[in-house]
């Protein structure tokens, strides 16, 4: 491909140049924003591979003419840690990929393998194609990304609309991921979504729950041993790191890991490399971190339980899976979501009485929560989801059941939440902070909600 670098730091943009060239790529350099528009108006170039932050005219600045110029050139950024919010921004605005400074040249090329896939599309293997089509083919593949992303993260809501933009962002880039939730909002969802779309979903996608590991396994289980390392390790093993080379570390429940192995986890996001128990031989990091946790990091940070260097390497992204009390409205297309996974196709009816429970019920446990009523409900129902709630939050039988249309069933849960606005407003004597409280949402959220069913 033709690849115009933008750098400003002489040193990183002659390596780049160099290494990129030497990888069979055809390559121009420009020191400054300026040299790079000037580039750009003479040639033509598939990629721009540009520094964010420069001086006069900077990456932003470059992203905004290609896109406003010449569309079908990708643009990725490099970036330092502090400005990764800015790169953030620049994707919204239609940059491919960031790649976070400092690092190694060669971590770029997969990414531009990438782009070039993305550009033969369906179309590899047939020849030369004009330009147009290969666009077609690269839309056809955007559309088909998209689509799963929808079968995967349900809701039409605003909220898990920000969820899968947010998805959609960590998919297209090799950085940390962190994924904040309560306890069965979908975290492992996210995270093997993101693998699954990413560049590395050939590769491994290896989960490790945190809280299983004693603590005196821990940096054995995540590095493995080498032989007599320790009492006991009589043969070498694999850690999880091995076994995730060239795909996805998923750590679930990241702030289980003891202080003294944080330091560790540390080195291997910043160095790329990391040691076996009992070995001094390095091996290099092949692996892309997900990490989840359904604590406040920055209270545990205060506390003195988690770093804060740690904190911000894997906040390179961050994506919060809001409670499924904050979103209600997905609830019909959620629930008709999960009874076809629970009843692989075959009918079910539900009655009105039992929406409205499910309307009126907390939900503590969130979508794994309601899938598990849901479940429940329709074996204890013979196809008829039959459960409703009682005081102590669970399902129990309703008695007859009356079948009810999609429609219908969207139709009673528009009025049901109209019905609990209602309800926390007046038990709230018309404060909408209190009300808010009551319900467990945000106030913006509350407010958004109050809109929408015209109590503002």
């Amino acid at each position: 491909m033709r690849i115009l670098v933008v750098d400003d730091e002489e040193i990183k943009r002659v390596s780049l140049v160099d290494d990129l060239i030497e990888a069979g790529h055809q390559v121009t350099a420009a020191g400054d924003g300026a040299e790079a528009l000037r580039r750009l108006a003479e040639e033509h170039f598939d990629v721009v591979v540009t520094d964010l932050r420069m001086p006069r005219i900077d990456g932003m600045e470059i992203l905004r003419h290609v896109k406003r110029q010449i569309p079908e050139t990708e643009v990725v950024m490099m970036t330092a840690y502090g400005s990764i919010p800015l790169a953030v921004e620049a994707m919204k605005r239609g940059a491919y990929n960031f790649i976070a400074k400092p690092f190694r040249n060669d971590t770029l090329l997969p990414l531009l393998e990438r782009i070039q896939e993305d550009r033969d599309g369906e179309c590899r293997g047939m020849g030369i194609l004009p330009v147009n089509h290969g666009q077609d083919a690269r839309a056809t593949k955007k559309t088909g990304e998209a689509a799963a992303l929808e079968r995967m993260i349900v809701g039409r809501s605003k909220l898990m609309g920000d969820v899968r933009k947010m998805v959609d962002l960590c998919s297209r880039n090799d950085v940390t991921v962190l994924l904040i939730g309560e306890t069965g909002t979908g975290k492992d969802l996210a995270a093997q979504t993101i693998h699954d779309l990413s560049a590395r979903r050939s590769g491994p996608f290896v989960k490790v729950n945190c809280s299983s590991f004693p603590q005196h396994l821990m940096e054995s289980g995540l590095f493995g041993h080498a032989k007599g390392s320790f009492t006991g390790a009589d043969h070498p093993s694999s850690g999880k790191f091995d076994l995730a080379q060239g795909g996805t570390l998923y750590l679930d429940d990241v702030d289980d890991i003891p202080l003294e192995h944080q330091i560790k986890l540390l080195r291997v996001i910043e160095e790329k490399v990391y040691e076996k128990v009992g070995s001094p031989n390095p091996i290099r990091a092949d692996v892309r971190l997900i990490a989840s946790t359904k604590q406040n990091l920055l209270e545990e940070m205060e506390k003195g339980a988690f770093r804060s260097d740690l904190y911000y390497r894997l906040n390179v992204l961050r994506i919060e899976l809001p409670p499924l009390r904050a979103h209600l409205e997905d609830l019909p297309e959620l629930t008709h979501h999960l009874l076809d996974k629970i009843t692989n196709g075959r009918d079910y009816r539900m009655s009105e009485d039992a929406v409205k429970m499910l309307m009126y019920h907390k939900w503590p446990g969130n979508v794994r929560e309601l899938a598990n009523a849901l479940e429940r409900a329709y074996l204890t129902g013979n196809g008829m989801i039959a459960g409703v709630l009682d005081a102590e939050q669970d399902i129990r039988s309703a008695g007859s059941v009356v079948a009810a249309a999609t429609g219908q069933f969207e139709e009673t849960v528009r009025q049901a939440e109209r019905e609990l606005l209602q309800r926390a407003l007046k038990q709230a004597h018309g404060n909408k902070s209190g009300a808010a409280r009551i319900l467990g949402m945000k106030l913006s959220t509350f407010r958004d909600k109050l809109a929408k069913h015209g109590l503002a």
